[in-house]
């Protein structure tokens, strides 16, 4: 293997205008210590992601590139997401290193362990995940709901590693590898650990955002924890369908115990026992219906197999 790995770091960048100045000054930084040590090749590089920002993003990754040579730049043309800039970012750098690393914009992701990544993929290892050691940033709100979604996807059958986000370490074969999955709907937490490669993880400790507002909303959590259950698990269907199997059971249940109520000669009086369960029943299947509606909505948009991403320009 080789000794000085050329490496590439993916920044996917939304809106960033405000933090890319720092971001580039911080990872660069931490690049040169790699170089000067030879832990990195002096080939390694910053690639910067535009994934259609609104306010004057690629004009700072421009003179950013202007600045350090150490930088480059590509802009998609429209917002894709960040799943879908991660892997154009991937994808591309591939071709021209032979490690990449992503990390968002937001340096939360401490960039002074990625000599860590590198001594782990020299070990052999060809994915190496970043882990947080604890969430006390995090609001109560937020650590309770992530660690439901990490308990709910294994409960699931998803192949996921606790409290790790998208900072991680892929090889170019890895990222090879990667590229044989076409889903439209990207989970990458799920995917990655699919390849089943030789794995390590590093832990470190989560900081503050260095500047600017965070981009994942209350909204778009909710929708990228539905996103990743819909994309990686059919348990939601089977849960209808035992749903529907216990209502059926306890209708005829209580069939049977109106019968019975009939013969013996008792009235049954009120509401309730008739208007309560076509309103819980008429619930479950409108529920049912939902979920079956997002499944054949995630088979609608793959089967059209449009493109992931699609990039405007580079440099």
């Amino acid at each position: 293997m080789n000794k000085q790995p050329a490496l590439a770091i993916v920044v996917p960048c939304f809106n960033e205008e405000a933090v890319l100045k720092k971001t580039t000054a911080e990872i660069t930084k931490n690049l040169d210590l790699l170089i000067k040590s030879q832990t990195i090749s002096n080939q390694s590089y910053i690639l910067l992601v535009d994934d259609g920002s609104r306010d004057k993003t690629w004009a700072a990754i421009e003179k950013s590139k202007a600045a350090n040579a150490k930088i480059k730049g590509m802009k998609l043309t429209r917002n894709f997401g960040h799943q879908q800039a991660l892997v154009a970012g991937l994808i591309h750098a591939k071709n021209s290193s032979d490690v990449v690393i992503t990390l968002d914009a937001d340096l939360q992701d401490d960039p002074k362990i990625i000599g860590k990544f590198v001594e782990a993929y020299k070990e052999g290892n060809q994915v190496v995940y970043g882990v947080r050691k604890e969430r006390k940033q995090d609001s109560f709100f937020k650590r309770c709901s992530a660690t439901f979604f990490y308990r709910l996807m294994r409960t699931l059958g998803v192949e996921i590693v606790y409290n790790h986000a998208d900072y991680r370490l892929m090889s170019r074969i890895a990222i090879e590898h990667l590229e044989q999955f076409h889903e439209v709907n990207l989970f990458l937490r799920g995917i990655i650990p699919l390849i089943g490669l030789p794995s390590a993880t590093v832990y470190y400790d989560r900081v503050k955002r260095v500047d600017g507002d965070s981009k994942y909303t209350l909204h778009k959590m909710i929708s990228f924890a539905w996103d990743a259950i819909t994309s990686f698990s059919i348990k939601p269907l089977r849960i209808i369908t035992i749903t529907g199997f216990l209502i059926f059971i306890f209708s005829l249940a209580a069939g049977a115990w109106v019968l019975v109520e009939l013969i013996k000669g008792n009235a049954i009086h009120g509401w309730a026992s008739t208007v309560l369960p076509i309103y819980f029943i008429g619930g479950i299947q409108i529920l049912s219906i939902g979920v079956i509606g997002e499944y054949l909505g995630k088979i609608y948009q793959e089967v059209k197999k449009r493109p992931r991403y699609i990039i405007e320009k580079e440099i």
